[in-house]
């Protein structure tokens, strides 16, 4: 029996993977990311989140609700990979600690939530809003690309946040389904350098967008005139 705890018979609910994020637009940078660390970490579900009013960054360039399509369209051909809207129709800034809290209230308790962000990000982890809340609510999962140097980027972490890792750092991944929250994991993924930025710009020079992303996200974003 998948993720059984500690009572014979008792079983804990499956992990749930978390990749929020503004895209703007979505990527297979984003895909491919969700896709490893959701097949190294054994998870049913991945919910992709766009972000409504990111707090660290300037105003999305397309609205809500064709970042959400855009979404809907990139995950709808993977069965686990599912569209949560909750960010995109919340008033004020989009806070992580705050849609982990409504998860762990929705889902059933015990679920192992695992957050998934870039190495880059992590490091600016210490910025965000109730950072220390997110331990208890999550699980970190870590994607870096090959070449990485774990200890240059410890060395690179704010003093706060490299003694979290170090209280929280797993070396296996199995070891997250084992707690709802808590740990952190570092997990090597394929070296694909696509950013949204870079989409962006292409589309307004005019530039092909062929092997960025999903063809149908391409029409859709011609279609819509985003981006010019």
């Amino acid at each position: 029996m998948r993720g059984k705890g500690k009572g014979a018979g008792v079983a804990r609910p499956g992990p749930v993977g978390i990749l929020g994020g503004t895209f703007d637009p979505v990527h297979y940078g984003h895909l491919r990311m969700a896709e490893e660390l959701a097949e190294a970490l054994d998870l049913e579900q991945v919910r992709f989140i766009p972000a409504g009013s990111p707090p660290h960054r300037g105003s999305p360039r397309a609205a809500g609700r064709h970042r959400l399509e855009m979404v809907r369209r990139a995950v709808a051909g993977n069965p686990r990979f599912v569209l949560d809207d909750r960010e995109i129709h919340r008033d004020g800034p989009s806070y992580s600690v705050n849609t982990l809290t409504e998860l762990r209230r929705e889902l059933p308790a015990g679920t192992p939530l695992v957050l998934f962000m870039g190495s880059d990000a992590f490091l600016g982890l210490a910025s965000w809003h109730e950072w220390r809340r997110l331990f208890d609510l999550a699980h970190i999962a870590v994607a870096h690309r090959p070449g990485f140097s774990p200890a240059l980027w410890e060395d690179a972490l704010p003093d706060a946040l490299r003694r979290q890792l170090e209280r929280c750092r797993s070396e296996e991944a199995g070891e997250l389904a084992e707690a709802p929250a808590g740990r952190v994991l570092l997990h090597a993924i394929t070296q694909l350098d696509i950013s949204a930025s870079q989409i962006r710009d292409r589309r307004l020079r005019g530039k092909s967008l062929r092997y960025l992303l999903p063809d149908d996200l391409i029409d859709y974003i011609h279609e819509n005139h985003l981006y010019v």
